[in-house]
């Protein structure tokens, strides 16, 4: 039995040369002998297209380069790398293999060879105080604006002020399997790791640090909550805020910064004989609603499941 094969071809945002100004079709087919494994670049082109999101990156960068001299922009680096992230290719050693694809020229907005490995890294490692006085290292990264960028975004995505938002605010385990600078061992991940935090609201990141894992769960938290409750208060006054994590961030100093700031919160505690007496009832109560819930549930469910049978015949 022959495979049957959709040959219709997908239609992607026309791509103008810098140079020439020569405008190409952009399509997707799938009849070709060959075809590129980084064909989902063009997918994230048009998000691009429409979000501006890596173009509004980029401009977190002082470039101190003499212009007459730049072949790669810092556009064209950022999305380079932002997009061989998106593909898989996390090591900057991959750069040097694939910046002649023409897909990722295209997402780049070039039609010429991408940055090699060794300009992308030295954009990646230029000291933050770096000036048009160094020699290699002249692109500098403003962190502050980064993190503003983040919280600009997660604004911007909104049509209209939210009557309420809840940030979650928690920390993970990156592990390492190296001798990497400031390697601990974390207890409650049972190995050698960095122990990054993260802010969400929803499905929006809001905040990250890296961090080392031989530290509280909240060290530095009141600083990171500080700085994107005020950039939010900025543009939405009315907004109900609520903080929300584990018991690792169950602490006088938060909780305190919470109430004389007007922001809600809900934290976890640590189990303990005393506590559990205290909550003794609560836990029965909320044990019973849960149960009278899922029965209330599985019986939904059951009458949901007759009514497709009936209705699907």
């Amino acid at each position: 039995m022959n495979t049957q094969c959709n040959t219709n071809q997908l239609e992607f945002l026309p791509f103008k040369t810098p140079r020439t100004s020569k405008t190409l079709k952009v399509t997707g087919r799938f009849d070709a002998d060959k075809v590129s494994s980084d064909g989902g670049i063009a997918l994230l082109r048009e998000t691009e297209h429409r979000f501006r999101v890596i173009r509004s990156f980029s401009e977190c960068f002082t470039d101190h380069r003499n212009p007459s001299y730049i072949t790669h922009s810092v556009f064209s680096m950022v999305a380079q790398r932002v997009a061989g992230l998106c593909c898989g290719y996390e090591d900057i050693n991959d750069h040097d293999r694939f910046r002649d694809d023409p897909i990722l020229q295209m997402f780049c907005e070039r039609s010429s060879p991408l940055a090699g490995k060794s300009t992308v890294n030295r954009m990646e490692l230029t000291e933050s105080d770096a000036g048009s006085g160094e020699r290699y290292k002249k692109i500098v990264a403003d962190f502050r604006a980064m993190d503003r960028l983040l919280v600009d975004l997660f604004m911007r995505f909104h049509k209209k002020r939210p009557k309420k938002i809840t940030l979650d605010i928690d920390i993970t385990d990156d592990p390492l399997h190296g001798e990497q600078e400031g390697r601990f061992y974390h207890g409650y991940y049972r190995e050698y790791c960095y122990a990054p935090s993260y802010i969400f609201c929803g499905r929006h990141l809001l905040g990250c640090r890296l961090r080392e894992a031989n530290q509280d769960s909240a060290a530095g938290a009141v600083d990171e909550l500080q700085r994107i409750v005020s950039q939010i208060r900025k543009r939405w006054k009315r907004t109900r805020i609520i903080i929300r994590g584990d018991s690792g961030f169950c602490r006088d100093e938060i909780m305190k910064w919470c109430e004389d700031n007007g922001v809600d919160y809900i934290f976890g505690m640590s189990k303990n004989l005393r506590l559990m007496g205290r909550v003794k009832k609560e836990v029965r109560k909320a044990c019973i609603d849960h149960r009278e819930n899922a029965m209330i549930g599985n019986v939904i469910d059951k009458r949901i499941q007759t009514a497709k049978y009936y209705v699907l015949g």
